[in-house]
């Protein structure tokens, strides 16, 4: 988080929207504002009672409020509640899990950006309904499992979320519709080629030391190397490995195994 606001002056925690955009590190805030107009896109047009679950630092919180929405906060993590009051000092916080948090509805939105994969299943949704008011509608903007996943022990594949044929078999059981849905997994692919070149520059620059240490101070390297095959294990090793000096996790892996959707569901 500290890094995304040193690069774009912002503490968005969510992917870009590269639709149009040259993918390097000086589009990144420019892309992270398009995916928020998006999502945007999905609410209504009046001002209204908004629900945002998982609102990370409250970047998106601070724009719904100047647009003149009403905003409550549900986030667990203490630190990100406290970004979510300096961010939205306008805005109810509410520090707890979803499903454990105490609401008061009606609202006519409940938002997940980038949070809905965290929630259970078969939690998230019916929480929702119980919360929303006539004409209320659920904005998701997630990443979902497709069904071509493969999970890798080493490779560590990235993306989840729930398994996208188990989320709308839920939603049909439900009673709920698709009133607006858009599957938009190309144009966020790119921020993972984008942010395997930050740890491929980390990596880098870790062999740059540990070659300079060879050269240079050889027995306090091997004592660093005995030291961190005794910490960490081989698998942990390889993982970490693959994370800094590997481009295996990169824009098409992703699209090969998630399908990221920005979706609009209400009542049928």
């Amino acid at each position: 988080m500290a890094f995304s606001k040193w690069l774009t002056g912002a503490e968005n925690l969510h992917y870009g929207y590269w639709d149009g955009l040259e993918v390097c590190a000086a589009n990144f805030g420019a892309a992270q504002v398009a995916y928020t107009d998006l999502v945007f896109e999905r609410l209504p047009d009046a001002p209204c009672r908004i629900l945002d679950v998982g609102g990370g630092a409250g970047e998106t919180a601070r724009k719904l409020i100047a647009l003149g929405h009403q905003v409550e906060i549900v986030i667990p993590s203490a630190f990100l509640a406290s970004r979510c009051r300096e961010n939205a000092p306008e805005a109810v916080v509410h520090e707890a899990t979803f499903q454990d948090a105490q609401l008061e509805g009606p609202f006519d939105v409940c938002l997940f950006s980038e949070s809905f994969q965290y929630i259970p299943l078969d939690q998230g949704i019916a929480k929702c309904l119980s919360l929303l008011a006539s004409g209320g509608r659920i904005v998701i903007a997630d990443c979902f499992r497709s069904e071509t996943f493969n999970p890798d022990a080493v490779q560590a594949t990235v993306g989840g979320g729930h398994p996208i044929r188990r989320f709308r078999d839920l939603v049909l059981s439900m009673g709920l519709c698709v009133s607006q849905g858009i599957d938009i997994t190309k144009e966020v692919a790119p921020s993972i080629d984008l942010e395997q070149g930050l740890f491929n520059v980390v990596g880098y620059a870790a062999q740059r030391v540990d070659q300079q240490m060879a050269l240079q101070r050889p027995r306090a390297r091997r004592i660093v190397h005995w030291g961190w095959r005794r910490l960490v294990g081989p698998r942990k090793r390889a993982r970490l490995y693959q994370r800094l000096n590997q481009k295996t996790r990169n824009a098409a892996h992703f699209a090969a195994n998630n399908t990221y959707l920005m979706l609009v569901l209400t009542r049928a």
